[in-house]
């Protein structure tokens, strides 16, 4: 039984850590289009966009992308939150396994003690 809650621990362990840098590259992205939108704001209407696909560059529509940076935007801030709440779940799961193998560990040693005290009688 202690075996299986030491691996549950783990487990939600490794899954908060996986959360935890899932979260730090949506922040990444987060800060990449908020920078490529800033930089379209000061463009001209005269200014040419470019984008990547592949090894080539294709002309695209000012309008394009910027709608395109915008839904990018929106979709990183919905995933972000949905992080949020995966880590908030996380944190609570993996906080109830240590609290309970806190709670065996008591137990086991209260026993250990009063074996110990039943054999020096």
């Amino acid at each position: 039984m202690q075996m299986q809650r030491s691996r549950r621990s783990l487990v939600a362990e490794s899954d908060l850590t996986a959360a935890v840098e899932n979260r730090q590259r949506l922040d990444a992205q987060l800060t990449e289009n908020e920078q490529v939108q800033k930089e379209f704001a000061q463009l001209k209407p005269a200014n040419t966009i470019y984008k990547l696909i592949g090894p080539v560059l294709v002309k695209q529509e000012q309008s394009e992308a910027k709608q395109n940076v915008e839904k990018r935007l929106d979709f990183i801030k919905g995933e972000i939150k949905r992080t949020e709440t995966r880590l908030k779940d996380l944190g609570e799961k993996a906080e109830k396994v240590k609290t309970e193998i806190v709670q065996l560990q008591t137990v086991r040693q209260a026993q250990q003690q009063q074996e110990a005290i039943a054999v020096a009688s």
